[in-house]
């Protein structure tokens, strides 16, 4: 797979650079939408992307993808040293807590005869993050909070990401959210994708005591909202992937578990779609601000599922200039639709939409360079408008 890297002349420090998000942090994490940020990118929403980006390529350095590794699945490094091992320095922030999460799916007998790694139930996934540096406190205008999630890599991941049909998600401001057994959208509302709930919400069945994913980051969060209680904080969940799905889930969970949670906001790379229409709508609700960065190349961002949102914004349109027969085609589509609700999915939050296309850098694309985090990172580098879609000076470019 090709990769991309940039070294030191061209990449500079977290904390070096020149971007000043100060006064106007509000805005960079989405409380005006991004509303003319996206198209022309602003370059300092830019340096804000790709810094939340090397934090997601934090949680895949740290993995131990090593499946003959007593270690594998877990992180490798102490989170004293975790950002400096994955080569990030002087970035103003201190990881508080490692992450596992866990698929909730039974395995068959004959798993035991199999390697160990393939009934891999449990595995870090990500980690917490706060900012301790008062300069980039004074940057950022706030003391910001990071959870940043990694994509797919176990078997049983795998086997969660092919659960496509929508699971209901019964909202509880004392207690978030916990998953339920599939049924209408009339009755429950909010649906998310069952594999992505399962990992988020899942126990291991034989130790109890062992916290799911939500559990942990609900732990976490409200300790470190102690810890810095009266200070102006933000909330940044990012992911890669399932990292990006997860990271939309967690934000949601955030949003209905605390009675005054922090500015919640989610950066998304290259994620499935999650969600139908009414847990859209509560996320707009809830007030959390998802920015999901697409790749039009990217197979993955267009499953799970079926959209469609538009259709009664397109019905009137078609009736008020006397399309009636047409109508009532979309009209019968809809209720047809409606049966397999069950994959019906809604598009979640603003998008900032690139195209592998238009890197001169990028040669041989393909289904699995598209999802690639670092060319994702790699296209948002580059990426000046929609009239302009490639800058000459992007800093990441492909090893030759």
């Amino acid at each position: 797979m090709p990769q991309l890297r940039s070294s030191s002349s061209m990449s500079p420090p977290l904390t070096s650079l020149t971007n000043k998000v100060g006064k106007r942090w509000k805005e960079y994490q989405g409380m005006n939408n991004w509303n003319g940020l996206l198209d022309p990118l602003d370059e300092n929403l830019r340096a804000e992307i790709l810094r939340y980006g090397q934090f997601v390529e934090a949680a895949y350095k740290s993995f131990e993808f090593d499946p003959s590794s007593p270690n594998y699945a877990r992180c490798k490094f102490p989170k004293s040293k975790h950002l400096e091992r994955c080569g990030l320095h002087n970035t103003g922030y201190k990881v508080t807590k490692h992450l596992r999460a866990t698929s909730g799916i039974k395995l068959p007998t004959w798993v035991d005869k199999a390697p160990s790694w393939v009934a891999t139930q449990s595995s870090y996934i990500g980690y917490v993050a706060v900012c301790h540096n008062k300069e980039e406190i004074k940057r950022l205008g706030r003391r910001d909070i990071v959870v940043a999630f990694r994509g797919t890599t176990t078997c049983l991941e795998w086997l969660e990401n092919l659960r496509a049909t929508l699971n209901n998600v019964v909202q509880s401001t004392a207690n978030g959210i916990t998953s339920a057994e599939p049924c209408s959208v009339e009755e429950n509302g909010a649906m998310v994708e069952s594999g992505f709930l399962s990992l988020y919400t899942s126990k291991l069945s034989d130790n109890p005591s062992f916290m799911s994913l939500q559990d942990m980051v609900r732990k976490e969060i409200a300790r470190i909202l102690k810890t810095y209680e009266g200070e102006n904080l933000s909330l940044t969940i990012t992911g890669h992937s399932l990292g990006a799905a997860l990271a939309t889930l967690t934000a949601y969970d955030i949003r209905n578990s605390f009675l005054r949670p922090p500015h919640v906001t989610v950066i998304s790379f290259g994620g499935p779609r999650i969600g139908n229409r009414s847990f859209r709508r509560r996320l707009e609700e809830q007030g959390t601000k998802v920015l999901r960065i697409v790749n039009s190349d990217d197979v993955i961002t267009k499953i799970p599922g079926f959209v469609f949102d538009e259709v009664d914004k397109k019905e009137g349109d078609v009736e008020e200039n006397g399309g009636e027969q047409v109508a009532s085609f979309q009209r019968w589509m809809r209720r047809r639709v409606e049966e397999i609700q069950w994959l019906l999915y809604s598009e979640i939050g603003e998008e900032l939409r690139l195209c592998s296309r238009d890197s001169p850098y990028l040669r041989g694309i393909n289904i699995v360079t598209c999802h690639d985090l670092n060319i994702y990172l790699h296209l948002v580098d580059g990426f000046v408008s929609s009239t302009c879609p490639f800058r000459a000076t992007a800093k990441r470019f492909l090893r030759h």
